[in-house]
């Protein structure tokens, strides 16, 4: 602190510079495994190396720039994390990797829309469960059905398309 100053310094952003070295390691990851490709020998100067050497180039930028706004200090004081969305949505994902092969695709994915939504403060589940197993019913519909993938089939997905639910 400097003896005319009334603001106390800063120390550099430590999170911050975690970020930046994440973000350092990850071009310094896509630089090295574009360098191992093998490519034969081609006459055009744009190849499936540029792609990934830009991607690369521009991750270098922004660890740059955040490295000098961490030591600048100049971002914002961050507020207190609440954990408990972050609990809602890893239930909700837990959930439906349970019930895909068990439950099916619609089922699954409802119960994953429903804890999406109670951790962003939306509806109870008895309510949210429903609305996302007909959302999810109408993109494994798409998808099965009109797009020729296969998504798991539960016993829902069965008696909508069969008529059984076996």
């Amino acid at each position: 602190m400097t003896a005319g100053s009334s603001k106390p310094e800063r120390r550099p952003d430590g999170a911050a510079l975690v970020i930046a070295a994440i973000l350092a390691g990850l071009a310094a990851i896509i630089f090295w495994q574009t360098s191992q490709m093998r490519l034969p020998p081609i006459q055009q100067r744009v190849g499936p190396t540029v792609f990934p050497y830009v991607i690369a180039s521009g991750l270098v930028l922004l660890a740059i720039g955040t490295v000098v706004s961490a030591m600048r200090g100049s971002f914002p004081e961050r507020s207190k994390d609440d954990y408990t969305p972050i609990f809602w949505i890893v239930g909700g994902l837990i959930g439906q990797i349970l019930l895909l092969s068990t439950a099916g695709f619609s089922i699954g994915t409802g119960v994953l829309f429903a804890f999406t939504a109670k951790a962003f403060g939306r509806g109870p589940l008895w309510q949210t469960i429903p609305i996302g197993t007909v959302f999810a019913f109408a993109v494994w519909f798409i998808f099965a059905k009109g797009l020729q993938l296969s998504l798991p089939a539960g016993a829902l997905e069965r008696l909508l398309t069969t008529g059984t639910p076996f």
